[in-house]
């Protein structure tokens, strides 16, 4: 990143960092990697910019693709649907937006909003609601603090348009996610309108940034540079948690999520089994039942071969992956933020694990 701006040369370690980030989930990045560079190519590089350095009563437009990472493989958006929401949501509040915002940093939701703001002729924020992907709208920091995800617009690829005004962030989750089944898995949101002073007080601040350093960490190590993989491994403070090869994988679309498991073999003690579950992204990895990481931590699986990190959709038999596990943003592990994102919020009977507690 130069110039505070994100560049063409940015967006392959930013794709790699959001794939870090999206523990499986958010969409693989193909597609808006695409859209990024056609739209940096034709408008110019996106300025990214810091909330606390912009009008503070200035509207923010939140901006993500919401559905089943799996359908995103096959059908894409037609470019339109990200003006229909935010221009829909500007009429509704009566304002011009002062800049684009991620809601989540994870898959191609990081790289996604970046084209859109290119498109727009707006900046960028360098933040997020998260630092990760979750698959549920109300699973924000945002919620945390009491800030609406209403008014939320959604559109689809034929042009249909919905706009809720929901009375909570759980109904608003329900809502959308009903209406993302009849648009065919797979839409684009607006929602958590806020203002720049707002962003700054309550949102994931550098998460951008956050994932473009992963991402370079990454492309280090698929380059085979000497201790790439421990810089990584420092940086984002996580852990190799097993080291297997993939053995079975039960996926499915319902509800709009993808949902399954992964099962994989130990390459050095076959007697060794992890499962990780998943709901769109990785939500919590069990060696020989044994949680060893829960959500709100992430669970990030890479080949061990190529560096590549995984999306759900990208899993196959026969692959030798790490499973490693990342600290989730501290303000999930508190009561509040593990009782919105733990276990227990996925309808596990347990409680949230710290990563490799239950050794």
């Amino acid at each position: 990143m130069t110039g505070r701006a994100i560049g063409l040369d940015d967006i392959e370690d930013l794709a790699l960092g959001a794939v870090v980030l999206g523990t499986g989930g958010g969409g693989d990045p193909y597609v808006a990697k695409i859209m990024l560079a056609e739209a940096i190519e034709k408008y110019g590089p996106v300025p990214l910019v810091d909330a606390a350095d912009l009008d503070p009563d200035g509207l923010l437009l939140p901006v993500a693709m919401v559905g089943a990472p799996t359908v995103i493989v096959e059908k894409f958006p037609n470019g339109n649907e990200a003006h229909t929401v935010l221009r829909a949501l500007e009429e509704h509040r009566g304002d011009k937006g002062v800049a684009v915002m991620p809601i989540e940093v994870g898959g191609m939701n990081t790289l996604f909003p970046i084209a859109v703001a290119a498109e727009l002729g707006l900046p960028c924020v360098d933040a997020d609601s998260m630092r990760r992907a979750f698959p549920q709208i109300e699973m924000t920091l945002l919620t945390l603090d009491g800030i609406s995800s209403s008014p939320m617009t959604l559109a689809d690829v034929k042009g249909n348009y919905v706009y809720f005004d929901a009375q909570d962030n759980a109904t608003g989750e329900k809502l959308v996610r009903a209406c993302v089944a009849q648009m065919g898995m797979i839409a684009v949101m607006s929602a958590y309108p806020m203002t720049a002073a707002q962003c700054a007080r309550h949102a994931v601040n550098g998460s951008v940034t956050f994932a473009l350093e992963i991402g370079r960490r990454v492309n280090a190590i698929q380059q085979g540079k000497p201790g790439a993989y421990d810089e990584f491994l420092t940086f984002c403070e996580a852990q190799i948690l097993f080291t297997g090869k993939v053995l079975d994988i039960e996926r499915h679309t319902t509800a709009g999520w993808a949902r399954g498991t992964v099962t994989l073999e130990h390459l050095d003690d076959r007697s060794r089994v992890m499962r990780v579950d998943i709901q769109n992204e990785n939500l919590i990895a069990f060696e020989d039942g044994v949680p060893l990481a829960t959500v709100p931590d992430l669970i990030t699986l890479m080949d061990i071969e190529t560096g590549v990190p995984m999306t759900t959709e990208s899993l196959g038999f026969g692959q030798r992956l790490h499973v490693i596990g990342m600290p989730a943003h501290p303000r999930w592990i508190t009561p509040d933020g593990l009782a919105l994102a733990g276990p227990r919020a996925f309808g596990y009977d347990l409680d949230y694990v710290p990563l490799g507690g239950a050794r």
